[in-house]
């Protein structure tokens, strides 16, 4: 038995959660999966009913679960809030508490969409690669920082910091994963430049001795950009810093044709787990049935194998995905010559057929 708490957050966050919570129900409905459900506020929805964007009752409950699943937050609406009560700061204080380290980010092209990406089909055609991003630490949460008037003029500061250990425990889950996949780990940095990227690259040599059947290369990260619109699949898995991995798992996204694809996983050392897709709130098409749901669902799929050790149901779900593909139905955002035009709602219950 396991208990999950649900937080939908804003705008898409709310439409795509409601399709993944159609396919939870029917596996617990069919193939008895057991799943109790909490539900909870974050973000901007949050902060509208209770003044913070990450309430104390959703944290306590956070900490009695086995798993998050996340829609996503922020919106126009809540952009001239102060800085701390922004629903984004919800999200990052929610990672934070609960030491959600790890972020892993597939990048996967499913054949269905090689029209829908922007470059050659021989360039991205059975693309699967993993991003894995330090979550809690590096210039988001380094101080000092701040906005101050210097030499009379306004000034902006934020801090790159990274102990070793962060380094460490970040690298540990790439090469575990890389063991799991192609064995080959691409880590990410600016050593040339930064003395926190120097860190990060000998703390990273030094922990490869620890995993002699995983490859580890390095690669500045202004290289990495172009190298994946040139050639991503020489990558398997890349381990970079928070900040690196933010703009590096947007790009890579993009060669699926679609953010609206792909799920996340943001984990800490003992398995805990928040999922979520990782495209934004998107509140300029809130509320019109548009919105690609998949991600949503395939990151049930990402909490049933990583923190549920729900294998076969995961699988269940990515095969249930695939036959709708294979079908021809397509959201607006992956619509290609042929395509099946469908609705959020629509693709949720197309899933849910699948499954049973």
């Amino acid at each position: 038995m396991s208990k999950v708490l649900i937080l939908p957050g804003d705008g898409i966050g709310q439409e795509v959660v409601i399709q993944a919570l159609k396919v939870i129900d029917s596996l617990n409905v069919n193939f008895n999966l057991g799943m109790t459900l909490e539900h909870g506020l974050i973000g901007g929805s949050a902060y509208d009913a209770t003044g913070s964007p990450l309430p104390q009752d959703t944290l306590d409950v956070a900490r009695k679960c086995d798993s998050i699943l996340l829609g996503a937050v922020g919106g126009y609406k809540w952009e001239s809030l102060l800085r701390d009560l922004r629903p984004e700061q919800g999200l990052l204080r929610l990672r934070a508490e609960m030491d959600l380290f790890s972020n892993l980010r597939p990048a996967i092209l499913y054949s269905q969409l090689v029209s829908a990406s922007t470059l050659k089909e021989e360039v991205v055609l059975g693309l699967d690669l993993m991003i894995i991003r330090e979550l809690v630490s590096g210039i988001y949460f380094g101080k000092p920082r701040g906005i101050e008037i210097r030499n009379g003029q306004r000034y902006g500061f934020n801090t790159a910091t990274y102990f070793e250990s962060e380094i460490r425990r970040i690298g540990h889950s790439a090469f575990e994963i890389a063991q799991l996949r192609n064995k080959r780990v691409c880590s990410v940095d600016k050593a040339n430049v930064l003395e926190v990227c120097e860190l990060w690259r000998k703390v990273m040599i030094d922990l490869a001795k620890d995993y002699p059947d995983v490859e580890l290369s390095h690669m500045y990260v202004d290289n990495v950009a172009m190298q994946l619109v040139r050639a991503p699949k020489q990558f398997d898995v890349i381990v970079t810093s928070n900040m690196f991995g933010d703009v590096l798992s947007d790009c890579a996204a993009m060669l699926t044709g679609s953010i609206g694809m792909l799920p996340s996983a943001s984990l800490n050392q003992y398995g805990f787990g928040m999922y979520e897709p990782i495209h934004g709130s998107a509140p300029d098409i809130e509320g019109r049935d548009i919105a690609n749901p998949l991600a949503s669902i395939l990151s049930v799929a990402m909490m049933l194998r990583y923190s549920l050790d729900q294998v076969n149901l995961a699988f269940k779900i990515e095969t249930a995905v695939n036959a709708v593909l294979d079908k021809g139905y397509r959201t607006r955002d992956i619509l290609t010559e042929g395509g099946i035009v469908v609705g959020t709602n629509e693709m949720g219950n197309l899933v849910v057929e699948e499954l049973v």
